[in-house]
């Protein structure tokens, strides 16, 4: 529980005990948050920004003290939380190993037998002989990260932080981590990436608004996370399925919209002449919920509809995919399709379904809609809207590029032979 204050002087005289009067709001970052993590376990704790999971491994880490219960821990914990707090930044970086060896609990023989190591994977050459006030940020992550990862601890605790650094230190980073794992060492992981947690974590917790919500198996529990982002988890399940009971409260309610339960891009670029609108979509996966998160592998669906303010003749939807660096990766419209939309009227609607496989790999992707045509021999742009929403593919196994393109791999063994 931290205890806010209006102002800093309440903050003094509450410390001072000069006022019997309560000056500060409680605020519960964790409560009746109990959890075990057996030996060589990977357990993964996800959930949404402020639902309590540093604060979790804060306290299991000793950064911080729980305001009531307690904490066994029976390992040595090396902890990949704020990289590099601890440093001096008047040492140099071989000072600094030593430093943070010695606060772990190192001896100096232990850290000998490690420096080596340490150099290797940081590979950052005879800057770790200069001060690390004069690294680049770069630098300091994968010196710091070099040290937490081959400190060799009993227990891992990991906080978003296999993502520091360049591509391939992030790909030395997630084979250290693999072998942490085969080497049976107890894993706690918090992060966003859940095609990470689904393709490491033996169990999964979610955490939402400090407290407990659920604990299982990855998959079942990635499943009631994407009910959380979009504030459906108490949803009651029906014969129908969740697009359709959306559908129908849409008619009845006037209100309700497919978009009010995604996660959309408050800053997206629209624009269009107001001819027609897009008035509402969403992303539907397998089961017919509307989520921004879909399984690599699985069936899913974007849905477009649109409002016609004026007689067009054959408009044309659209939808295509971009990465997170912008590059368009894939998309179609109703054009290419070879589907006629024929000549809406004023207040007609049209609602275009996008059903494809997921086969792009996991990571997250934007997705752009469009309402476009030709209108007295120009293009016009009746509605467009450039990355409107995210869509999250969760993976347990990537390939190279953008695509994976479902290759069977066989291996045959022979032994040459002399004839």
């Amino acid at each position: 529980m931290y205890k806010l204050y209006d102002h800093r002087r309440d903050r003094v005289r509450d410390a001072l005990g000069l006022t019997r009067k309560k000056l500060y709001h409680e605020h519960y970052a964790l409560r009746d948050v109990s959890l075990s993590v057996n030996k060589g376990e990977t357990v993964g704790i996800i959930g949404t920004n402020g639902s309590g999971k540093s604060t979790m491994l804060k306290i299991i880490t000793g950064v911080l003290n729980p305001s009531s219960g307690n904490v066994e821990i029976n390992g040595r914990i090396s902890a990949l939380l704020e990289l590099g707090a601890g440093f001096n930044m008047e040492f140099t970086g071989i000072e600094n190993i030593y430093l943070n060896g010695t606060m772990i609990g190192f001896s100096k023989a232990e850290i000998d037998a490690k420096l080596q190591d340490i150099l290797d994977f940081a590979d950052i050459g005879d800057f770790v002989y200069q001060q690390v006030k004069t690294y680049s940020s770069g630098m300091f992550v994968r010196l710091a990260f070099a040290v937490a990862i081959n400190i060799d601890p009993e227990i891992l605790i990991v906080d978003e932080a296999l993502s520091v650094g360049d591509v391939f230190f992030q790909n030395k980073c997630y084979h250290k981590f693999e072998e942490f794992k085969k080497a049976g060492k107890t894993i706690l992981f918090v992060s966003h990436d859940l095609s990470s947690i689904s393709k490491y974590c033996d169990r999964v917790v979610l955490l939402d608004r400090g407290r407990k919500i659920g604990e299982g198996a990855p998959k079942e529990i990635i499943d009631m996370y994407k009910k959380v982002l979009v504030h459906q988890l108490d949803s009651t399940p029906s014969e129908e399925n969740s697009f359709n009971r959306n559908k129908d409260r849409s008619s009845s309610e006037g209100k309700k919209l497919w978009k009010d339960r995604m996660s959309i891009n408050p800053s997206a670029d629209t624009y269009g002449n107001g001819l027609a609108d897009i008035t509402d979509f969403c992303c539907i996966d397998n089961s017919g919920e509307i989520t921004n998160t879909i399984i690599k592998g699985d069936s899913f669906s974007i849905r477009v509809r649109c409002l016609f303010h004026e007689k067009i003749s054959e408009p044309i939807i659209a939808v295509s995919f971009k990465n997170r660096m912008g590059v368009e990766i894939c998309g179609t419209n109703t054009m290419f399709e070879k589907i006629s939309t024929g000549e809406p009227e004023k207040g007609d609607i049209l609602t275009a379904t996008f059903t494809q496989d997921m086969c792009l790999q996991g990571g997250e992707y934007l997705v752009s809609l469009g309402l476009v045509g030709y209108r007295n021999g120009e293009f016009t742009v009746y509605n467009r809207m450039y990355d409107i929403f995210s869509i999250n593919c969760i993976s347990s196994k990537d390939t190279t590029g953008f695509f994976d393109m479902g290759m069977e791999t066989t291996v045959e063994k022979s032994h040459e032979r002399n004839d």
